[in-house]
């Protein structure tokens, strides 16, 4: 497949077992390396991985932190779980972490925790959250991402009255700095959810992994657009990718087969501990090599 472009790389730090100021080390130094163009965080409320008891950090909160102490990433969270926060409040976090940011939110949002995983079950009962089916939580991410989308952009108070969500005199003052708002990027590879893709998303990421599932899950995206009257190419295609600090080249491996599937958005995860000027071996190692491989077909 010919590249007609060169990818954007960014890195996501996952915001449990791990020392704010550790965080705040790698976004500070990411910040100022140009290869990398992005940094993430990712929505839970409990550990998903390792001590069930051990530290994490709420996902929008830190992010407006980390969106104070930069000035060139573009950010966001990979993905915000719609399960978490009613939309009409979400929308209203989103743009204070964009004006804090001048403007550098990528709005993630998805259907929320998987619900096969052992782990991600248990914070809505911990934290009081109603967990609801598949096909509401689908529904429910479609109609937020309209009322989100009008909170931003609309100029008077509206009512929105559906399946899911019940609002009256909905309004949101002031705008995201971006016009007409933030890219909206959504999270996610069933079919339904590409479908809300397919309508509303500016941008979709999935996870590495299956690079044969990511180019069928990408194709049937194609054919929900076409049925809906959307250019496909429309929708940037982004894909996250763990980082192996031992054996850099099956990272590199990786990434090159993301681009050739037609992923120009690539976000590497770093798991904890960060090795000392992490963000400069990322650089190094995986996003120069990848960028001139590209450069030499």
């Amino acid at each position: 497949m010919p590249h007609t472009s060169l990818p954007r790389f960014g890195i996501m730090t996952a915001p449990m077992q791990v020392d704010y100021d550790d965080i705040q080390r790698v976004w500070r130094e990411a910040d100022t390396i140009p290869e990398i163009e992005h940094a993430w965080l990712f929505d839970h409320l409990m550990p998903i991985a390792g001590d069930p008891n051990g530290p994490i950090y709420e996902g929008w909160t830190l992010l407006s932190a980390l969106a104070a102490q930069t000035s060139r990433l573009r950010l966001g969270l990979l993905v915000t779980s719609n399960r978490f926060r009613p939309p009409a409040m979400l929308a209203k976090i989103a743009t204070t972490v964009d004006i804090v940011s001048a403007g550098r939110l990528d709005f993630g949002i998805g259907v929320g925790s998987r619900p096969s995983h052992p782990l991600a079950r248990r914070e809505y009962e911990a934290h009081g959250l109603p967990f609801h089916d598949s096909a509401h939580a689908v529904g429910s991410l479609a109609e937020a991402c309209t009322v989100i989308r009008r909170l931003w952009t609309e100029a008077e108070p509206f009512d929105f009255h559906d399946t899911h969500l019940d609002l009256t005199g909905a309004f949101g003052n002031p705008k995201p700095v971006q016009r007409p708002h933030p890219p909206i990027i959504i999270g996610g590879r069933s079919s339904a959810t590409l479908r809300v893709v397919a309508e509303h998303a500016d941008m979709w990421n999935i996870p590495g992994g299956d690079i044969d599932d990511a180019v069928r899950r990408s194709a049937l995206l194609d054919r929900y657009c076409a049925e809906i009257g959307r250019d496909p190419a429309s929708i940037t295609r982004s894909m996250h990718l763990p980082v192996s600090y031992d054996q850099p080249s099956a990272t590199q491996d990786a990434i090159g087969e993301a681009i050739d599937a037609g992923f120009g958005h690539i976000v590497l995860g770093l798991a904890a501990p960060y090795p000392a000027d992490v963000a400069a071996w990322v650089a190094d190692k995986l996003i120069r090599t990848a960028t001139q491989t590209i450069q030499t077909i």
